[in-house]
């Protein structure tokens, strides 16, 4: 089953709670069936591993873990506040996101 999430791939994300509290970062990938989300330089986690053919060195890797996305609130790009997020239905039928405090979307312009 797959669980909701209000974040998507390269949201500037603050995290609200847990041991990186505070700490601000980008969204390198959402694992939707998990309800969980990558962020850079956040939840750094040390793997240990073996020499192999891509890794012929081997040793101590330090790399991001997933965190829970109920964790993390999005910036808005607008007001650079964290803020909730609401969806707004648009005259195309288009569906976007939108910040809870400046009611501005916080879609990237693609």
């Amino acid at each position: 089953m797959r669980a909701k999430t209000h974040l998507k791939t390269n949201d500037q994300v603050e995290v609200i709670a847990g041991k990186d509290k505070g700490r601000v970062g980008k969204v390198i990938k959402v694992i939707a069936s998990e309800g969980k989300v990558i962020v850079e330089k956040v939840n750094m986690i040390k793997r240990h591993t073996k020499p192999s053919q891509l890794n012929q060195q081997g040793g101590i890797i330090e790399k991001e873990a997933a965190i829970d996305a109920s964790n993390l609130m999005l910036i808005c790009p607008k007001c650079t506040k964290t803020s909730r997020l609401g969806k707004k239905k648009l005259e195309d039928g288009s569906k976007v996101r939108i910040c809870k405090k400046c009611n501005e979307s916080v879609e990237a312009k693609a």
